[in-house]
């Protein structure tokens, strides 16, 4: 399943295995490995179709004693929780979490079902769901809209949100003053999301504090000056041109900042016109 906001198509996750590889890739040539969620993803409106089809073909050439080792695997150590149900495979269905989602794609031959609205997995990949359900299980308590409304009221999360809000609208940014992004175009923040970034003011950084903001700064803060940043408007997502390789990860969280790519524009211009679709409805305009 697509994560909210992402292009059509599907993730498919597997054991690795050479010549298992090589048929995915010959089945899927347009598939693309994600190595950040350690998945593929298969474009496409047809893809969870297709990939469902291709998935049943491999699983009947695949060990057929795998699954009575899972069920068995199951009977010794059953998981017990109201996430999971048990039929002739394994049913998770949770709130909506990013981390729920992504450690569903680790699972050699997880798949979304949206019809269920759930994720089913195979009893040959229980000791995999097994290992990350404590992650799993955690995240879907965190999502659960009372734990989410407790979280909102209480004092120290309003405390945050007014700390996060009076930051924002100073509109600045620190970045390292040896690797600064470039001006008048989108980039990519870990904070802000895809900003415009206007002005470099080299006064360094002194207040510690500033960390709980901004996670990507390291200890020596006088490595880091001030970015002044606005918001980008809709021609200049349009016109902006897609990074060609992503940045290591390592670079990202510990620079701040990165050229987005075609995905991260597309979703940062779809929000931005429900945004001023919801601006002319509360004016009237619509």
């Amino acid at each position: 399943m697509p994560a909210e906001g992402e292009r059509p198509g599907a993730f498919a996750a597997f054991p690795y295995d050479r010549d298992l590889v090589r048929r995915f890739r010959d089945a899927f040539p347009r598939a693309r490995w994600r190595a950040d969620e350690q998945c593929w993803f298969v474009p496409g409106t047809t893809a969870l179709r297709r990939l469902d089809s291709w998935i049943s073909r491999e699983l009947e050439t695949l060990d057929r004693h795998a699954d009575d080792r899972g069920r068995d695997a199951f009977a010794f150590e059953p998981l017990e929780s109201p996430y999971l149900t048990v039929g002739d495979d394994l049913v998770v269905r949770t709130p909506y979490s990013r981390t729920v989602v992504e450690a569903m794609r680790r699972i050699p031959w997880a798949r979304w079902d949206p019809e269920g609205k759930a994720w089913r997995v195979p009893f040959r990949s229980y000791e995999d769901l097994l290992a990350l359900w404590p992650e799993i299980e955690e995240a879907a308590r965190r999502n659960e809209p009372e734990a989410r409304r407790a979280r909102r009221l209480s004092p120290q999360a309003q405390e945050a949100i007014r700390i996060v809000q009076a930051e924002r609208r100073r509109q600045r940014y620190p970045v390292p003053g040896d690797d600064l992004p470039p001006l008048e175009q989108p980039v990519a923040t870990l904070t802000w999301g895809i900003v415009v970034f206007e002005e470099i003011v080299p006064e360094p950084l002194s207040d510690p504090d500033l960390r709980h903001l901004y996670p990507h700064l390291e200890e020596h803060l006088g490595r880091y000056v001030w970015a002044h940043w606005r918001r980008p408007v809709l021609q200049e997502l349009y016109r902006a041109r897609p990074a060609r390789e992503l940045d290591d990860p390592d670079l990202r969280a510990s620079r701040g900042w990165w050229l987005p790519d075609r995905e991260e524009l597309r979703e940062t211009a779809r929000r931005q016109r429900q945004a001023e679709r919801a601006s002319r409805a509360r004016a009237g305009l619509d």
